[in-house]
């Protein structure tokens, strides 16, 4: 016989755990069972110290993918549980799957996905990232890449709508040289906790409203079609994505989503 299905871990002890310092893993994905985590050292980035290379600036400003906020979040925390060579193995069991889809759908976890044709000219998920926000903080949970620089890309667009909306906090969890090149650093979680217990308090912009102010230049209706996308992934997903993609493919005018997002991410704070 097969053991019971666990129940999602709920969303109010979700939030306690994060303001505490500590998040859940799995072993393997079929493991119902999960394990807090707090790590001895924390990896964040500082809102103010992303390293772009020179490379990752002509992608952006040249908007070779189109970026969208919340359109596929279900399908980017799928993605990041993929097996890959390197990680035959994945933390993230349908039990944290569906524990995080709870807390998306209440308004505290977030995706920023990447969009491109692929060869059929049909709108593909590339790459993205997902994440928990509370106060003004956010916990970037994982990331993946189908092509080359796509979370990168994700992470930038990530990076400017926090800062544009008012957090004080991007925390990373561990470190890896990936982050590490992005300009991630490593303190005691000592001092993690003390930075979060001073972001205390509310954004004083939505994620959604800094992503529609940094996507102007994709055609009107592609934030429209992404209401109408729900939580799941039909048809809404896909009309929004790719609404998004036909308005940003080959959009490097002087006031490009992309541009915006360098001008943003280079300017003093």
């Amino acid at each position: 016989m097969h053991a019971p299905v666990r129940p999602p871990i709920p969303v109010e002890t979700l939030l306690l755990a994060y303001r505490g310092g500590i998040f859940p893993m799995a072993d393997r994905r079929e493991d119902q069972e999960v394990f807090w985590i707090e790590p001895r050292e924390r990896a964040i980035i500082p809102l103010d110290g992303l390293h772009l290379s020179k490379s990752l600036k002509k992608v952006l400003r040249a908007d070779r993918f189109a970026v969208t906020l919340d359109h596929a979040f279900e399908q980017v925390i799928r993605a990041c549980a993929e097996p890959r060579p390197d990680h035959p193995e994945t933390w993230i069991s349908e039990r944290i799957v569906q524990s995080y889809l709870a807390l998306h759908r209440a308004g505290h976890a977030h995706s920023v996905e990447c969009w491109s044709p692929g060869p059929d000219g049909k709108t593909r998920l590339v790459g993205g990232l997902y994440g928990v926000a509370f106060d003004r903080v956010f916990c970037g949970e994982s990331m993946f890449s189908r092509v080359p620089d796509a979370s990168k890309v994700a992470l930038a667009w990530l990076v400017a709508m926090l800062r544009a909306a008012g957090y004080a906090l991007l925390d990373c969890q561990f470190m890896t040289e990936h982050l590490r090149s992005m300009g991630a650093v490593e303190i005691a979680q000592a001092d993690y906790r003390r930075l979060v217990d001073r972001a205390w308090g509310t954004p004083h912009t939505r994620l959604d409203a800094v992503w529609r102010q940094f996507s102007a230049g994709y055609r009107a209706g592609a934030a429209g079609a992404g209401d109408a996308a729900g939580d799941g992934v039909g048809e809404g997903v896909a009309a929004a994505a790719g609404a998004v993609v036909a308005a940003g493919a080959g959009d490097a005018g002087p006031s490009s989503p992309g541009k915006r997002i360098v001008q943003s991410l280079t300017q003093t704070s």
